[in-house]
């Protein structure tokens, strides 16, 4: 994670107005330089500066992009330079938006002009411009209000569009009249003898009238959530970094919610940012109950004019609360106030193709900037969080306690070998869910696998369903039968014997959530089985409508993936299955037991919310694993100690910084013979210059073959990221002028999170 301490935006990018000169234009492509052009007969009435959009000649193509500096000279001949085809904008883009995404690119080691791209709007990547949508209100006068809507004689579809606007106190807005079948035309009618009237609304976050800003009254709070709120309150007018540390359920939100009423009070904005676009609806609800001020949300469920309307407001300032996922940390804020981080251990915040950031890290830096407070939510903090929270760079607030009679339920470990299993549950736990259903409580059974199997194998010699692009097996799905790779989501029909043998004892291995909830539904015919997964949740509103079953308390049983592990407040749910445990125990990826660890503690927290005491278990094939034992028995803090102090041994992160080059190619050999030839050279420059940068590699990739590209990797690694840092801008300058690069996709990822 970026230290709390950063350079100022570049001169030549602020907003300084200059009249003539070239025009450095950053456009989006992965090309880490920008454009020179020359200003064309267009000029801005305030004259030319630092954050307008233009459109532009861009080899065959014309593209919007971002003025980043006027230059008295070019490296160019002036007789060489196009002009600009189009001024979009007569006022530069947010200040506040322009540093991020200079800071961004040069972190990120990404261009600038592909960073402008992702970090706003698609709308505004194509030109839109950057202004509030309005739309049209009629309603009746108070001429309108008394006059019968008799008197209008034989304009019959005028007297019952008057009549349809006497139901509306606050009237209609135009598109509801319309879709009535009534025309322009009729309003106009009734407008000009004074009977209505228009008033032009915002679309999105219209401003309300309110003294108050609360809408509906604060809870209390226990001494635990008194004592962080009040710490918080202590931070409100300066960066003030906090690790919240609470335990699932211990109330971190309603801290949140009485933080966030501080800042509206100061007439400030606030942001927050959740892992998942299935938290963002229940979260956008909450918070709408409680306050009397816009709140608008930015995720991709959004379509484009929304997530412009919602962008333009918080630029804006109309929306007072800004809550969003990943790609939300790149909305501009006219008041900045506070920032919010929930759940910020999760990888949804990471990430993982093209502009490869992290939004909590993103957070941090933006909150510096902005001199304002961030707090980054947690029962299973990440080891960088942890580690910077130990070293004192952020403060560290605990919440031991659940809000209300909860209390946290004991993980507990159970033995599946040689064990009989239906559909992935052992005896114990089939017991164990008879037992909760007869008491008329809902029981959650945790599989992180899609799917009916994870593979179909072949009785009599053996054979797997492998994926003929990926080094990878092919999932048995049942809603509708197939075989599909999750990898490079390749379909395959199902086969009627074994391509290998003939034989047609086919049988599926292993099992995912299909399977489970077949088997629960033949073992509990009278009880719901409900079942959340990617697939399951694709139809819009499919989400919703099984948390608002789930949420009635009749008794139920859940299977899902992790979607239900994250955030979700289940207050009837007082027992969780974990069918197997042992995904992340042998992995190659170092971080695995610690997202392992996460995930099985966020989990186990949807347990016992309530009055009723919950149980969690945990089946696995290695019970005496001390790593598992260590959660059990100690809990997510005591694991999170242990494996700390063995990264700092290993020399990995937190305690050592990491750079990540990725290629791939059709060729394997071309892949190895680049990563070579980059890696010998690096090594070399690393002696010239005595940098202290580890160079590993390359290696292959641990899925080396994925979609029929193969896949590998080198590895930098160093205890200071200013020497990270130079590395890696000095490897995207030599492999862009590589021609054997070009033929091969190539990306850097830093602070990467995953190795796969």
């Amino acid at each position: 994670m970026p230290e709390p301490h950063f350079k100022s935006l570049p001169q030549s990018s602020r907003a300084t107005v200059v009249q003539s000169g070239i025009l450095s234009v950053a456009v989006p492509s992965p090309l880490r330089r920008c454009f020179d052009y020359l200003p064309g007969p267009l000029t801005p009435a305030s004259g030319w500066c630092a954050g307008l959009r233009v459109r532009v000649p861009f080899g065959r193509r014309n593209v919007v992009g971002i003025i980043v500096a006027i230059k008295a000279e070019s490296d160019l001949p002036r007789d060489k330079l196009k002009p600009i085809e189009a001024l979009i904008d007569q006022a530069p883009l947010p200040e506040d938006w322009l540093w991020l995404c200079h800071f961004t690119a040069r972190y990120y080691q990404h261009s600038l002009g592909d960073t402008f791209a992702n970090a706003m709007p698609v709308l505004l990547r194509h030109g839109r411009p950057l202004e509030a949508r309005t739309r049209e209100r009629w309603a009746l006068t108070a001429k309108g209000r008394a006059a019968p809507p008799e008197t209008l004689g034989r304009a019959r579809r005028q007297a019952e569009l008057l009549a349809i606007l006497a139901q509306h106190s606050h009237g209609l807005v135009n598109s509801a009249i319309l879709a009535q079948g009534f025309s322009r035309a009729q309003l106009d009618g009734l407008r000009s003898k004074g009977l209505i009237e228009c008033h032009e609304e915002l679309l999105a976050a219209p401003l309300r009238d309110h003294a108050e800003v609360l809408a509906e009254p604060a809870l209390s709070l226990n001494r635990e959530q008194g004592d962080a709120l009040a710490a918080l309150h202590e931070g409100l007018e300066r960066f003030d970094p906090v690790l919240l540390h609470g335990v699932t359920g211990s109330g971190k939100t309603e801290v949140y919610l009485q933080l966030i009423e501080a800042v509206l009070d100061k007439g400030r904005q606030a942001l927050i940012l959740v892992p998942e676009i299935g938290l963002t609806p229940q979260t956008l609800e909450r918070f709408k109950h409680r306050f009397n001020v816009p709140v608008v949300a930015l995720h991709s469920g959004l379509n484009d004019a929304e997530r412009l309307d919602a962008w333009e407001a918080a630029r804006a300032g109309r929306a007072r609360i800004i809550i969003g996922t990943r790609s939300a940390i790149f909305t501009p804020l006219a008041k900045p106030g506070v920032i919010i981080v929930d759940e910020e251990h999760d990888t949804s915040f990471k990430q993982h193709e093209g502009l490869r950031y992290h939004a909590r890290d993103l957070a941090v830096v933006r909150a510096n900037h902005h001199g304002i407070p961030i707090v980054l939510g947690s029962a299973t903090p990440s080891f960088e969080t942890l580690r910077h929270a130990e070293v004192g760079h952020y403060r560290h607030l605990r919440l031991t306690q659940r809000a209300g009679h909860g209390t946290p339920a004991r993980l507990e470990l159970v033995d599946l070998r040689g064990r009989r299993l239906h559909g992935g549950l052992g005896p114990q736990a089939q017991e164990a869910i008879a037992q909760q259903l007869g008491a008329g409580r809902q029981v959650l059974v945790f599989i992180n696998r899609r799917g009916f199997a994870p593979t179909l194998t072949c009785h009599a010699c053996g054979w797997l369903s492998e994926c003929r692009n990926c080094d990878a097996r092919m999932t048995l799905h049942r809603q509708p039968p197939e075989l599909i790779c999750h990898h490079c989501e390749r379909h395959s029909p199902l086969p009627d014997a074994c391509p290998n043998c003939g034989s047609g004892d086919l049988r599926p291995q292993g099992n995912g959530t299909e399977r489970t909830e077949e088997s629960l539904t033949e073992a509990f015919p009278k009880t719901p089985v409900l079942r959340v997964d990617r697939d399951s949740t694709r139809r819009k509103h499919a989400l919703e409508q099984t948390l608002a079953i789930i949420k009635r308390g009749e008794p139920c049983i859940l299977v899902g993936t992790q979607m239900l592990a994250k955030g979700h407040h289940f207050p009837h749910v007082t027992l969780v299955v974990v069918v197997n445990a042992d995904g992340g125990l042998y992995s190659s990826d170092f971080r695995a037991m610690e997202h392992s660890a996460q995930l099985l503690t966020q989990v186990a927290g949807r347990a016992g919310r309530e009055a009723y005491p919950g149980r969690v278990l945990v089946q696995t094939l290695h019970p005496d694993d001390p790593h598992l034992n260590l959660l059990a028995e100690q809990g997510y803090d005591a694991l999170a100690a242990h494996l700390l102090e063995e990264r700092r041994i290993a020399s990995l992160p937190p305690f050592r910084h990491l750079v990540l080059l990725r290629a791939e190619s059709a060729q394997m050999e071309e892949v190895n013979a680049l990563l070579s030839d980059t890696a010998t050279a690096l090594r070399h420059w690393l002696r010239e210059h005595t940098l202290e940068v580890d160079c590993m590699g390359p290696v292959p990739a641990p899925m080396e073959r994925r979609q029929n590209r193969y896949h590998a990797q080198l590895i930098l690694c160093a205890a200071k990221r200013s020497v990270l840092h130079e590395a890696a801008a000095w490897l995207a300058q030599r492999l862009e002028n590589m021609p054997q690069a070009r033929r091969i996709r190539w990306s850097i990822d830093v602070d990467p999170q995953e190795l796969n």
